[in-house]
């Protein structure tokens, strides 16, 4: 195992400081989710990730700190959204990527145990937001994307209709703890379209134009 104590931003990139941090990070997810939050320690992660201990303590200083920065780390991995040219289509297809996240073995384990985690510690809330934010800026531009079609109208609030397409889908997963189905999930599409379309998410900074 390395006992290299660099921080993250002093190494040359693709450097040791570089594999290390993704080693750990990497391996902080994993433990996570095989082994839940409650069980997550920096002794397994060291473990796994063959950097020593006393340098995990050193640099992240605990669990909530590893699951944090790892959390942040994710959101450097490419995604993006399908943009098929259809509004209504391309929230379908936010709404089940997010429900693949959280059903889809081994993904879904990962992130039910860092929605856990976000109850239990301030700080990975903290991370968890940040992560969430990432993936709505990057979604939101399949609604950018109808503004410009002309689909919408071009004061919309372009996050406001991506929670709106995947909220039910949440809701579901981690409130009535229900099945989703793809009609749910089409339904829940498909309002949030038609609901853009008729102007219920234009800014409220905008003012509304005499009927």
């Amino acid at each position: 195992m390395t006992s290299d104590t660099k921080s993250p931003g002093s190494a040359r990139p693709g450097g040791r400081t570089a594999r290390n941090t993704a080693a750990v990070l990497r391996a902080t997810l994993d433990e996570l989710g095989e082994h839940g939050y409650g069980a997550l320690t920096v002794e397994r992660v060291a473990a796994r990730s063959g950097v020593h201990k006393a340098t995990v303590y050193r640099r992240w200083g605990g669990v909530d700190g590893l699951l944090s920065a790892a959390l942040e780390w994710s959101t450097t991995h490419e995604w993006e959204p399908a943009r098929t040219g259809d509004l209504r289509a391309d929230l379908v297809d936010l709404a089940e990527t997010v429900v693949r996240g959280f059903t889809d073995a081994p993904e879904r384990d990962v992130s039910a145990a860092s929605v856990a985690a976000a109850f239990a510690s301030p700080e990975v809330a903290a991370a968890l937001r940040v992560f969430m934010a990432d993936r709505h800026a990057r979604a939101a531009v399949v609604v950018t994307d109808a503004i410009e079609r002309g689909e919408v109208p071009e004061d919309t609030d372009v996050h406001e209709v991506v929670r709106a397409a995947v909220a039910p889908v949440y809701y579901r997963l981690f409130v009535s703890r229900e099945p989703v189905t793809e009609s749910d999930v089409r339904r829940a599409a498909g309002l949030a379209a038609d609901a853009a379309a008729r102007g219920a998410f234009r800014n409220a900074a905008t003012p509304s134009r005499p009927a």
